[in-house]
């Protein structure tokens, strides 16, 4: 490790810091329908858009009215994708003539992973997606299905700030107004600034360049052998990126236009441009933790929260850059081990203009957010190195969070954390005011359930069933890793992947599309139940029992139940996997 890696990580911590305050104070102006300086351009746009679709925007609506909306909205939106993709070869900008994405399966698993938010590609995007694909069906579900999360987390914070009322919201309009005034702006400012970085944005067919020389690539057939083929020419895949980049990372969508992800010079091609990236990805889960302050009068817990966060992001990518800098013992004294020496650790699936300190930073916020995106390959990393991303999924994303989703994950666990200290000083338990009762807890139990049980679920499927054990391409608790990173993922609707595992196949396209399915809406529903149930509470005024939630030993408490819930839950499969892993290199065992 060293000092230059350090001031990366600290410098990208502060730059999360000062953009919380005008990110959440601009949020609560924007859901609370206040005068903004975008207002004069966008509110006309706004009622048009209204008056066209028959939305009263005056109409608010009870839990289970805006629960449905998104749910309608999410399934139309997943169906449209589906028949784009499958249609995609008889639509326009497709300039390499791409078929129809194929088998069916792999159709659904990505209509499903895109509506989620989870991004999860088991598809080279250069290869099979067309210019129309990428930009009118993915694209837009990098800025819808982000919204929805945003909307959702501001949907529970009113349930928390409002008394004894029996809405939320209204759906539509948050969607609207999260799109018009939050995603489009800063994704139009931040997708010229990628561009003025390298990053490509263009609608052109893709290049054909001739190499040196020769280069000899092995295939295997249809009738399953080898074929050696001569190659003299290399394609050079380009198209709309910069405009997909930039709401990849802001919505924490992750999805990348190339099979490279971030790690591909035309997605990423700067170290100014991976810092860009890299804030944008925790921009608005920062800046919701003020927008929750905002909103509920207690700025002081907004911030105790934040803190929660920040501190639990330190340890992660900590221990991330730990590990891969200390680099594999199994190649001491190796000419390998050397090289790997020079370059800081374990430089094996990292980008050399990015180096270890960047990539471990990288691996930890795009898993402690719902992003994905990597800009280096997680299968690569050492078993610690690899535990940080799958722990921090496990952890239900709540540090930082995805776009929404990771507020109304921290949310349930700061029901919990208060349910948890109201019984150890033996009263009621009390949040901003709102009594915490069995309803509450009941629903924060479902949400924390429903998680590990499809997780584990489908991972011990595919463990011990030949569909799911013949995908696997690395022996021992690698291949067992691989399997429970993969829906841990996508149960977290995270995306990014262990990579070694062979995931386009009817098995895991369908399970996948299942997972992320169960790990999105299953787990809204409740947390939707909890706010509209608070939202209808009186105000209970604090009184010398009340557990405050403003001071650092709530932050404490608040990590606590977080580390505890996870641990409990995902010890035991971890045990098997990375640490295992880590274990037997200690003990120079090779698979």
């Amino acid at each position: 490790m060293t000092a230059n890696g350090w001031f990366q990580i600290f410098l990208f911590l502060l730059l999360v810091f000062l953009v919380t305050k005008p990110v959440g104070i601009f949020m609560t102006r924007v859901f609370n329908r206040e005068k903004t300086f975008l207002d004069p351009l966008l509110r006309p746009l706004e009622k048009l858009l209204y008056r066209v679709t028959g939305v009263d925007e005056n109409h608010e609506m009870p839990w289970t009215e805006y629960a449905i909306s998104m749910l309608l909205f999410s399934l139309v939106s997943m169906i449209v994708l589906y028949a784009m993709e499958r249609l995609q070869g008889h639509l326009p900008f497709n300039p390499q003539k791409l078929g129809a994405v194929s088998p069916s399966a792999l159709a659904f698993n990505t209509a499903a992973s895109f509506t989620t938010n989870t991004n999860w590609q088991n598809y080279s995007g250069e290869t099979t997606m067309s210019y129309f694909t990428q930009m009118a069906g993915l694209a837009y579900h990098n800025f819808m299905s982000a919204a929805v999360g945003i909307v959702l987390a501001i949907a529970f914070i009113r349930g928390v700030a409002r008394r004894q009322m029996q809405t939320i919201g209204n759906f539509w309009v948050d969607l609207v107004r999260c799109n018009l005034w939050v995603l489009l702006p800063v994704c139009i400012i931040g997708a010229l600034v990628l561009v003025s970085q390298g990053v490509v944005q263009n609608l052109k067919p893709y290049d054909t360049a001739k190499l040196v020389e020769p280069m000899k690539v092995q295939t295997t057939g249809p009738d399953g052998k080898t074929v050696t083929q001569t190659v003299t020419d290399q394609t050079i895949a380009q198209g709309p990126v910069a405009s997909q980049e930039i709401i990849k990372e802001l919505g924490t969508n992750g999805g990348g236009f190339f099979n490279a992800n971030s790690s591909h010079p035309f997605e990423n091609p700067t170290p100014l441009s991976n810092l860009i990236e890299l804030v944008s990805i925790f921009a608005i889960g920062g800046g919701l933790t003020y927008t929750l302050g905002r909103m509920t009068g207690s700025q002081r817990h907004g911030w105790a929260v934040w803190a929660a966060m920040a501190i639990l992001f330190l340890v992660g990518v900590s221990v991330a850059y730990w590990a891969e800098a200390r680099g594999n013992p199994l190649l001491a004294g190796t000419d390998q081990r050397a090289t790997a020496v020079q370059a800081g650790g374990n430089m094996e699936g990292k980008e050399v203009r990015f180096g270890i300190a960047n990539t471990a930073l990288w691996a930890t916020v795009t898993t402690d957010a719902s992003c994905g995106a990597i800009n280096g390959w997680h299968d690569s990393f050492t078993p610690l190195g690899g535990l940080v991303p799958l722990v921090n999924i496990m952890l239900s994303e709540v540090i930082f969070g995805g776009v929404g989703a990771g507020m109304y994950g921290m949310l349930i666990d700061i029901v919990l954390a208060v349910f948890i200290a109201g019984l150890m000083v033996g009263r009621t338990p009390e949040y901003l005011g709102k009594k915490i009762e069995a309803y509450d807890v009941k629903m924060a139990m479902l949400v924390i359930l429903i998680f590990p049980l499809v997780i584990l679920g489908f991972s011990a499927i595919s463990a011990v069933a030949n569909f799911g054990t013949s995908s696997i391409l690395n022996a021992g608790p690698h291949g067992l890793s691989e399997i429970l990173y993969s829906f841990t993922s996508q149960a977290g609707n995270n995306g990014s992947a262990f990579a070694g595992l062979t995931t386009n196949t009817l098995w895991y396209n369908t399970a996948g599309a299942i997972t992320m399915l169960a790990g999105r809406f299953l787990m809204i529903i409740p947390m939707l139940a909890i706010a509209g149930n608070l939202a209808q509470k009186k105000f209970v005024p604090p009184s010398l029992g009340t557990f405050p939630v403003t001071t650092p030993l709530f932050t404490v408490l608040l990590i606590g139940v977080i580390l505890i819930v996870g641990a409990l839950t995902f010890f035991p499969a971890l045990s098997l996997g990375p640490i295992l892993e880590h274990l037997l290199m200690a003990a120079g065992k090779t698979f």
